[in-house]
């Protein structure tokens, strides 16, 4: 307002000397200025932040034509040029002309807070590309890569394998150009090996020399005194190993993780286990009939984890309260089918989950069961994909499993395992007849479940399994 009313009186003929004289001191020109201003012929205004300097002579305007009285002018310009790039280089994680970036941990998911760096994909010096992975974060449940945020070199890392990170935090930097990589010259790795390792003198080694001469040459020397034997160890003090043929490795998060779930599920859950056997016969055959059709129309093979999780879902319909999970003093019955299948890895055992597995057919579950399983052995699997479930199969047959008791998946409330095939004598019709025979067990929360429903249940996937003719008539 007061500088609009200076304009309004130097324009209306007012002396603008004795107006800014009567309203403002006159300060000296200097520091840095955002805006100019100037009047018609006769002076000009800068606003500065400590205030207003008022600056006699026109001609000190940088003009076309003018050549007289620039001095200060140009004194003023360069000081707002020079503040002006101050301020653009002071930027935050960049060097002055902005060659350096950072690569930072990324968002890692909603229950993640931190994670463990686990290992280095690129060494100092290497060219890496836009979005290319350089470090692997491993969290409870997943690992993360750290990629690169542009391309370029690494030239240094500024965290160290083993450290926990937290999202945004700096692990390495990157030079945009190979001038930021200032690798070691070899000059200085020979002296520092020299002066790590120094020669001895000369003199002490002639003196060596004669001494084992002297000390070789008596015949006779005098007897050691007899060092005193080892104590005996009683028959029943057990004999350990020595410790150095032992190896001391620290657990990996997911390891740590899983332990936990595992042992959090044996304290909390009242878990009893019933058995049945299935015979696989009749699912072989329509897999053996149909496998190439199959591949040939949907792309996949038919396999028997599909015909499984078909018959947990009608069992699952069939005694919803297996589906129901208890949460404090009540009871959540789910109305959808979410189905986890563990899946074991290199790093650990993960449980990737196909979500509404009551409206897929043969083709998608299959499908869906091969893309969760590659993306959880190569580590690219999400967070997302393994959230939730309220039934999970274990297929412990793979590996060799004759029999087993799964344990619980919490928080749902029960597990079905899947076993070895194994052709048994079995009495069919009166006869003895060789099966391929499959055990199956299912792990309940007894607190919420009665062996009823359990056994109603286990007796449902084994009706359908042995004859999937029941899919499609649904009895």
């Amino acid at each position: 307002m007061m500088l609009g009313a200076l304009r309004r009186k130097v324009a209306s003929g007012g002396s603008s000397a004795s107006v800014l004289g009567k309203s403002l001191q006159v300060i000296r020109l200097g520091g840095s200025a955002s805006r100019v201003s100037s009047n018609a012929g006769k002076e000009m205004l800068l606003l500065q932040p400590r205030g207003i300097a008022h600056v006699r002579n026109f001609s000190h305007l940088v003009l076309p034509g003018c050549s007289a009285g620039l001095t200060t002018t140009r004194k003023a310009i360069s000081s707002i040029q020079l503040e002006a790039i101050m301020q653009k280089s002071c930027r935050v994680f960049s060097s002055g002309d902005g060659d350096l970036v950072d690569a930072v941990v990324p968002f890692m998911g909603e229950s993640i807070t931190d994670g463990t760096l686990a290992t280095f994909l690129k060494k100092p010096g290497d060219r890496v590309a836009a979005d290319e992975p350089i470090a692997q974060i491993e969290t409870d449940k997943v690992t993360i890569d750290v990629v690169s945020p542009q391309d370029g070199v690494i030239q240094e890392y500024v965290a160290k394998e083993g450290d926990t990170v937290e999202p945004g935090t700096k692990i390495a930097v990157i030079s945009k150009s190979a001038d930021g990589v200032a690798p070691a010259a070899p000059s200085e790795k020979k002296s520092e090996k020299a002066a790590s390792k120094p020669s001895p003198p000369a003199e002490t080694v002639k003196e060596d020399k004669p001494k084992a001469k002297v000390e070789a040459s008596p015949a006779v020397q005098k007897p050691k005194a007899s060092s005193p034997s080892p104590p005996k160890r009683t028959a029943t003090e057990p004999i350990l190993p020595p410790k150095e043929r032992e190896r001391r490795v620290p657990m990996t998060r997911l390891r740590k993780r899983v332990a936990t779930r595992l042992k959090d599920s044996q304290n909390t859950f009242a878990m009893l286990t019933t058995f049945n056997e299935v015979d696989m016969t009749n699912l072989m055959k329509l897999r053996s009939d149909y496998k190439d059709a199959f591949v040939e129309k949907h792309g996949v093979k038919l396999g028997f984890m599909s015909g499984f999780v078909k018959a947990a879902v009608s069992a699952l319909q069939h005694q919803p309260i297996v589906n129901a999970v208890i949460d404090g003093d009540d009871i959540i019955y789910r109305d959808y089918i979410d189905i986890s299948i563990a899946v074991g890895t290199p790093k650990g055992l993960v449980v990737p989950v196909i979500r509404d597995a009551e409206k897929m057919n043969f083709a998608e579950i299959e499908k869906t069961i091969n893309s969760l399983a590659k993306k959880a052995n190569d580590g690219s699997i999400s967070i997302d994909e393994m959230a939730g479930g309220s039934f999970t199969i274990s297929n412990g047959g793979v590996y060799g499993s004759l029999l087993s008791t799964p344990i619980i998946n919490p928080p749902q409330s029960a597990i079905l395992g899947m076993h070895s095939i194994v052709s048994r004598p079995m009495v069919v019709g009166g006869n003895v007849v060789p099966r391929p025979m499959m055990y199956i067990a299912l792990t309940y929360d007894h607190r919420l479940i009665d062996g009823r429903e359990a056994v109603f249940f286990l007796r449902r996937i084994k009706d359908v399994v042995e004859d999937p003719r029941r899919l499609l008539l649904d009895v």
